[in-house]
């Protein structure tokens, strides 16, 4: 039932998506092009609908029993009801906002997923207390931003989204979780269907209907997989979605750095720094592809390494991340620290000579 339950969610994608296309343009959910975007004509942006349509129905099939299940789709009701209205007329930054934490509330107050302590690698515990409900939430909104923030070239969202979910999916088969299983499953098969209309050339974008709730239930599944376990294992999720966590992180370094408000936006994501070398649209959201499959790895990996292999895995990935951050300029052309250390260090090494 599990596997006939996927092809279902594939295949209602695939039926639901032109009908969602249609729906779009007659309600007015388009996205007008501008110096900031890369396509060139009015494209439907309210794809993300087919996807959670897809994602209910398997759900409805399936029906996973656990505590979370209706906290998880009340949440996303609100999630999609922002998105949609955001897709529709283009909410103000503050509303988007609301809608994201009210929808973080429902599975944290009311679901009680949140992460109360967590182990350290040597012993002892770090209790957070009063925290773990605002920090939780603070989570949830801040990888749901993340993913919609990536949401910047034909595919690129849905793909990324796809391999978190395929890791996310993966981790929890080792872990025995059945929830997270089938709920990442039923998601990935729905986001695949879309994704056949969504790969360059798009045909339509998933909008913030999608990039919200692919978020939110990533973050809130990553949150299920992972919570109340070890320091190492917390920063499992972390790295299963270093793409659009790292994205966002050198955003606001990079506004800092200019001085610029956080909410202001720019052409100096990934995306927009690899088009800038010269990559085409397509090699550059494949490029992408290939970091976050990366990342998904590296996550099993760090998983199953002895303390000290999972500290050394960390810093050289951080090292990884961070000079590829500087070569492609993510901060800025600039703005290059390490490289500069590196070459400060080459030159006089060079003098000594």
């Amino acid at each position: 039932m599990f596997y006939l339950t996927l092809v279902i969610c594939l295949l209602a994608s695939i039926v639901i998506t032109p009908i969602v296309k249609k729906l779009a343009f007659k309600i007015g959910a388009t996205d007008k092009p501008n110096q900031r975007k890369v396509h060139q004509k009015i494209m439907p942006r309210l794809g993300g609908l087919a996807i959670y349509l897809s994602f209910i129905i398997g759900f409805l099939i399936l029906r996973p029993e656990d505590p979370y299940a209706l906290p998880i789709i009340l949440g996303s009701v609100i999630i999609i009801i922002t998105g949609i209205l955001d897709d529709m007329i283009e909410l103000s930054a503050k509303i988007k906002l609301f809608g994201q934490i009210a929808a973080a509330l429902v599975v944290v107050v009311w679901g009680g997923v949140h992460v109360e302590f967590i182990n350290l690698p040597f012993g002892g515990q770090v209790e957070f207390g009063y925290l773990s409900i605002p920090l939780t939430i603070i989570w949830i909104v801040g990888v749901t931003n993340a993913i919609n923030l990536i949401d910047g070239l034909d595919g690129l969202a849905a793909g990324v989204s796809s391999i978190a979910l395929i890791t996310i999916a993966g981790m929890a088969v080792i872990m025995g979780d059945g929830f997270v299983v089938a709920v990442a499953s039923i998601v990935l098969a729905s986001t695949l269907g879309f994704l056949i209309y969504n790969f360059h050339p798009a045909k339509i974008f998933m909008g913030d209907t999608g990039a919200l709730f692919l978020g939110y239930i990533i973050s809130v599944l990553s949150l299920l997989g992972f919570k109340n376990v070890t320091l190492i294992s917390f920063i499992v999720p972390v790295i299963i979605l270093g793409v659009p966590i790292s994205d966002t992180f050198f955003a606001i370094i990079r506004r800092i750095v200019n001085k610029k408000p956080l909410s202001a936006p720019d052409k100096s994501h990934l995306h927009h720094c690899l088009l800038r070398l010269g990559y085409t649209h397509r090699q550059t959201v494949l490029i992408i592809y290939a970091m976050a499959a990366f990342f998904g790895l590296t996550a099993v990996i760090f998983s199953q390494a002895k303390i000290w292999g999972s500290f050394v895995v960390i810093a050289v990935l951080l090292l990884m991340i961070e000079v590829f951050a500087e070569k492609i300029g993510l901060m800025g052309h600039n703005h290059r620290p390490l490289l500069k250390f590196f070459r400060d260090i080459r030159f006089s090494t060079i003098k000594d000579r």
